[in-house]
């Protein structure tokens, strides 16, 4: 079975490269239709919608979709001549829509010449870049955690946990109030992930923060690592009833209507998730906390890094619109409103997000300076967390034993770029 998967997966994977940038010559439209794809659902319609106000008389043409379906899709887009002029691309190496995969075959236009370029933080640049060219306008920072509907914990007579120990405590508690402790939508694979780094993030790195240095070095591997004590503990959280029944039969769109409405007390999420959960339950309010991994809250860190951004495509039909698009997302206004929106934290200052106040948390913890990338980002190829996401769905399903996942996964991070 986790061949036919690698098989798969295997055959939606983007090689990776550049272009210049050029943004008016060889547009070849109208100059006045513009075609984005995007995974931002729920957020980025209104920024769409405020940069036609900006620039009467044009039409784009938005389709929003899952980001399974998405990278599935954009490579052949892509190959074909058929993609749009402006996408969603994921900062560093991860998956199959990230910026090292697709800039590396010359799909992306080089914007190293925009203003807003230079003004990435470094740590930004770093993945936004692809052999120190940018690629990806990434206009927001997100982080991972437990997101808690506060009325359905007040209404169940519990209290975020704030240590391991508690956290399975209030899983039991929770199932037998009737009430699973988080919405888990694995339906869709990508949300697999997200527990697992929220473990990850304290169990390897409050203890080791070269551990990524040490794996690019050969001198670590996922298998034998604390990479095993976080798989343990995500499987334990499942056996505790922290989640609903099903979890592989609940997709994410799912999953949020069980957070959103109380059916369950949370959700294990990108910050990204409040404002969906806001759009259910417009009266609702949601707060995110670290994902407790141990006993000891001194040692908590959160996943916390550049989401994903936006990119030209190199053969876009409209260059000179895309770039005007990209750029209003980098504008002090566009940042503003997608953000806002999104419910993320701007990349750049000045932008004067008002930060949903959810987001208290993880706020403290990015000016605290305790949290690390999304583990993939800095991935030597994008197979790698692909054979974690499918091997994560077979250990739910008893397909596969965790140590057998890290071990594919090891053997596909050796195998390199």
């Amino acid at each position: 079975m986790r061949k036919v998967f690698a098989a798969v997966a295997a055959l939606s994977l983007l090689t990776a490269c550049s272009s210049g940038t050029g943004a008016g010559s060889g547009s070849g439209g109208d100059n006045k239709t513009l075609t984005i794809a995007s995974v931002d659902q729920g957020s980025i319609e209104k920024v769409v919608e405020a940069f036609k106000a900006a620039n009467p008389g044009i039409t784009v043409n938005l389709t929003t979709s899952g980001a399974d379906q998405y990278q599935q899709q954009i490579r052949t887009q892509l190959a074909s001549g058929t993609a749009p002029d402006v996408m969603t691309v994921w900062p560093g190496n991860g998956n199959p829509g990230a910026t090292y995969v697709i800039a590396k075959p010359g799909y992306l236009l080089d914007l190293s010449d925009r203003p807003w370029a230079a003004q990435l933080p470094d740590s930004f640049k770093k993945v936004a870049q692809y052999e120190g060219r940018t690629y990806t306008a990434v206009f927001g920072l997100n982080g991972i955690g437990a997101v808690y509907n506060d009325e359905a914990l007040s209404k169940a007579g519990l209290t975020a946990p704030g240590t391991w120990t508690d956290l399975i405590a209030f899983c039991k508690a929770a199932a037998g109030k009737g009430t699973p402790a988080f919405a888990l939508g694995i339906q869709d694979n990508w949300v697999t992930q997200l527990a697992l780094y929220s473990l990850v993030a304290t169990e390897v790195y409050s203890t080791d923060k070269d551990f990524d240095t040490r794996m690019a070095a050969g001198q670590a591997t996922f298998a034998g690592s604390p990479w095993t004590t976080a798989m343990a503990k995500y499987q334990e959280m499942n056996t505790a009833g922290c989640f609903q029944k099903d979890p592989l039969g609940t997709g994410y769109e799912a999953s949020q209507g069980l957070a959103a409405t109380g059916r369950t007390l949370g959700i294990i999420q990108g910050n990204w998730i409040i404002s969906l959960l806001k759009q259910k339950n417009p009266g609702g309010r949601f707060t995110m906390k670290a994902l407790p991994a141990t006993d000891d809250p001194a040692r908590f860190i959160m996943p916390a890094a550049a989401g994903a951004g936006y990119g030209v495509n190199a053969k876009a039909k409209n260059k000179d619109l895309a770039v005007k698009f990209v750029d209003f997302v980098m504008s002090p206004a566009g940042m503003k409103l997608f953000t806002e929106t999104q419910g993320s934290l701007p990349t750049l200052s000045g932008a004067g997000t008002t930060v949903d106040p959810g987001l208290a948390e993880l706020t403290t913890f990015v000016e605290d300076n305790r949290t690390v990338p999304f583990m993939d980002q800095l991935w030597p190829n994008a197979k790698v967390q692909q054979t974690m996401l499918s091997g994560l769905q077979e250990v739910f399903s008893n397909q596969s034993a965790a140590d057998e996942v890290l071990q594919d996964m090891d053997a596909d991070y050796q195998a390199g770029s």
